[in-house]
């Protein structure tokens, strides 16, 4: 296509989300935090409270006074500034889309004064609801025609360890940014529950059209940190066929020890700095502790934040870790191996393999074969 050639409006969304096209999301910034799609910037045609006195106009007086008042409020020179943002964007990204919430007036205006600027752009018909509606479709058509299998095992025992080493799995702790425990919570922030569900549904797309048609999930609650595994995948898996994972008490504290402790104290680090960083991801690491004292019981809770205490305290001194390993093995055994061996109890009808990290690995890329 020619730099001169004006590309069509796009409904294939499919299209769009196979090859991660560029977008521009004109919606107001408060409609945007509540969810939108990987490649897309927000670009918004009005900012939240201009959104807010264009919807009240409309309510009181109609749609052209509503029109009206959105030119007034976006004209001159904040026109100029929106419209140059756009045009910025359209020139550094000519294979992407526009879009609003219905593919209606606030990207029909977008798109008109860009072509004014002299800078032709595409827009996605029907907009971020038809979009969404195509990605909810497609875990619900992942859930219904694909065939699943779960990792399970106790706390510490390396679920993420095999998914990364297989080519058919999804990741959905990846996903929510969060590692689906008391504990789980990262440095960065997740992703609004929309923002979740769209990331994975375009995932399945993606994997789906390479010819995968049988994943490997970890075996989830239905929450990940404030994320919520969607209805229809949620309910499959507590039927889907599960590989349980073994390790000894020993391998599983030093692998708790590294990603809760040593990575994590890195990551925080790394988004806060190496001042502050350490005491962040201290108060978070105690955060995280209180948040159970209702099943640890009190007492048991001040001798494990006692013990925390005084681990942080030397990590943040000199460094060393080896004080985590106290209160690592001791919540193992008082709180994460009572409930899962409840949960394996209700579940040990469905484990079709057991084995260490290696057996499962080789059986789980057998059965995908």
């Amino acid at each position: 296509m020619s730099k001169n050639e004006v590309r069509p409006d796009s409904a294939d969304f499919r299209e769009i989300f196979l090859h991660d096209l560029p977008l521009i999301d004109t919606r107001a910034p408060v409609e945007f935090s509540k969810g939108s799609f990987p490649n897309a910037v927000n670009l918004p045609l009005m900012t939240d409270s201009e959104r807010q006195k264009v919807g009240t106009c409309y309510k009181q007086k109609g749609q052209q006074a509503a029109i009206a008042l959105g030119h007034e409020l976006v004209g001159g020179k904040v026109k100029e500034a929106r419209v140059k943002a756009w045009a910025t964007f359209a020139e550094a990204h000519p294979e992407g889309y526009l879009f609003c919430f219905r593919g209606g007036l606030r990207s029909q205006i977008s798109q008109q004064w860009l072509r004014e600027a002299g800078v032709p752009y595409p827009r996605v018909t029907g907009g971020y609801k038809a979009m969404r509606s195509f990605l909810v479709e497609e875990i619900e058509s992942a859930v219904r025609d694909c065939q699943f299998t779960l990792v399970g095992g106790m706390t510490g025992t390396g679920k993420t360890e095999v998914l990364m080493q297989l080519d058919n799995a999804v990741d959905l702790e990846g996903h929510a940014n969060h590692r689906g425990s008391s504990f789980g919570k990262r440095a960065t922030p997740q992703p609004p529950q929309i923002a979740f569900e769209n990331a994975l549904a375009i995932d399945f797309l993606k994997r789906r059209a390479s010819g995968q048609s049988h994943f490997v999930l970890e075996d989830e609650s239905r929450l990940i940190g404030r994320c919520s595994v969607p209805l229809p995948l949620h309910q499959g898996m507590r039927t889907y066929p599960l590989v349980w994972l073994d390790d000894t008490l020993e391998g599983r504290v030093e692998r708790i020890l590294k990603d809760y402790v040593i990575d994590l104290c890195a990551d925080f680090v790394a988004v806060h700095g190496a001042e502050e960083g350490p005491q962040v991801f201290a108060g978070a690491l105690r955060q995280n502790l209180a948040n159970i004292t209702k099943r640890l019981g009190g007492a048991r809770y001040q001798e494990l934040d006692a013990i925390m205490r005084e681990a942080l305290e030397r990590q943040l001194a000199d460094g060393t870790v080896d004080r985590h390993r106290d209160w690592i093995a001791a919540l193992l055994g008082d709180y994460y191996d009572p409930m899962y061996k409840h949960q394996l109890e209700q579940k040990a009808g469905r484990i079709i393999f057991r084995g260490n990290q290696e057996e499962v690995v080789a059986y789980l890329r057998d059965l995908s074969t």
